[in-house]
């Protein structure tokens, strides 16, 4: 479709949140790369963890979903010597397919649509060759070309662009004959790097690391299969819980508090905010009747952005996130798309360096936006139009398939009508 609109008004009920792509993609990965049988336990549907289904059963893995909705996956028995990856618009699915197959002898292809064809990825061309690995790519752009196997190496890498390259390098590593040694500087979102650890761990793989700078990686290890169950996904609860926050009653079912994500920091935000988390019937909604605006620093959880935006828009006084440079290589331009969109709705944006400063309203006006086919901008223009003086048309709404395929078909069933 090409426009949505959200009408204002009154929406309750309860939401079992998706599961998270990114935890699922590593574990779709991980179970491929295991030689036995592994079973995945709530995978979701998003568009990035079908891209990366797709791309493993090209590899030779199998999947099979079975009655209960959980996944079955054979792994690769003998990588092919040679493939043509299709990745559609999924960023860490790109970074990691393209690590593991640079790990792998041949010649792999791979290649994506839409926003990903635009963001650049110059870390493999910079850093794969210290590897002894060969790759071709479009002034740093999709689509790769990789040539030849990585070889272990001692490699000083930059991991201020994103942690997903050295997830990419975590999972790809420890298929080497030989030992390798990763000291990262300027780590960003740090709780991702956390994640792969995890599932790494979980599959059978062991990296030694100190305070997350130095990583010694030993070669030749195996994938063990496994039963993985993947978590509820914070990134899409942030915005059903700021819609909590500012009056719907809304609560959420499915979230870990254990969990590693980055974007569990939103319970921090919601404190900075004078906002009370509260639990009830293994459901979570959040109390703001009380809110203020509030200070945050979403530098290793960018992409909070979007939802804190909308809480900030109707808090009033000045809110201030720090990490906007983290914002750039997204979907979108995600501080420009924010600061223009939320315009439209009568929210001044003023963004400052790494700064950006919110003067949230009392109210917020309606109309026309576009959610500059980046799915966590239409949904965040979605929960601000839930309180809009009128209702607000996004363009583009399909876009929320990259991470949460029946967002629409969810705030649709909590509508009240009169």
């Amino acid at each position: 479709m090409d426009k949505i609109t959200v009408i204002p008004g009154s929406y309750q009920g309860i939401i079992s949140i998706p599961s998270s792509k990114s935890d699922g993609q590593r574990a779709i990965l991980a179970a491929a790369l295991s030689k036995g049988i592994s079973t995945i336990y709530n995978l979701g549907h998003s568009d990035d963890e079908l891209a990366m289904l797709d791309a493993v059963i090209q590899l030779g893995a199998d999947a099979i979903q079975n009655e209960d909705k959980s996944y079955t996956f054979k792994g690769i028995a003998d990588f092919p010597k040679e493939a043509d990856l299709f990745m559609r618009e999924s960023g860490l699915g790109t970074r990691l397919i393209t690590g593991v197959c640079a790990a792998n002898v041949g010649n792999f292809k791979i290649t994506g649509s839409g926003s990903i064809l635009k963001r650049s990825m110059h870390f493999f061309e910079t850093y794969l060759p210290f590897f002894g690995a060969q790759i071709k790519t479009n002034n740093g752009h999709l689509p790769f070309e990789i040539f030849s196997p990585m070889q272990g190496a001692q490699v000083v890498i930059d991991g201020s662009q994103s942690s997903q390259y050295v997830s990419s390098l975590l999972m790809a590593l420890p298929l080497l004959p030989t030992e390798s040694r990763l000291e990262v500087e300027n780590l960003k979102s740090i709780p991702y790097l956390k994640m792969t650890l995890n599932t790494l761990a979980k599959f059978g793989i062991s990296i030694l690391q100190q305070d997350l700078k130095h990583f010694i990686i030993a070669g030749n290890q195996k994938y063990l299969s496994t039963s993985y169950t993947v978590e509820g996904d914070w990134s899409s609860a942030s915005f059903w819980l700021v819609a909590s926050a500012l009056g719907q009653k809304i609560s959420i079912r499915g979230l870990d508090l254990a969990s590693l994500q980055a974007d569990k920091q939103i319970l921090k935000a919601f404190e900075a905010a004078n906002c009370t988390v509260v639990y009830s019937d293994d459901a979570m909604y959040i109390q703001g009747k009380n809110r203020t605006s509030f200070e945050f620093d979403a530098t290793h959880c960018p992409d909070l952005f979007p939802a804190l935006v909308s809480l900030a828009s109707l808090s009033e006084g000045e809110s201030k996130i720090r990490g906007v440079n983290r914002l750039a290589n997204k979907e979108s331009n995600r501080g420009e798309a924010l600061k223009t969109e939320f315009a439209k709705l009568g929210v001044p944006i003023h963004v400052e360096g790494d700064l950006m400063r919110i003067e949230g309203q009392k109210s917020i006006a309606g109309g026309t936006v576009s959610s500059h086919n980046d799915h966590r901008i239409a949904m965040c223009l979605a929960i601000a139009g839930l309180f809009s003086t009128s209702p607000i048309t996004v363009s583009e709404p399909d876009c929320v398939r990259k991470s949460y395929a029946d967002f629409w078909m969810d705030l649709e069933g909590m509508h009240q009508k009169k």
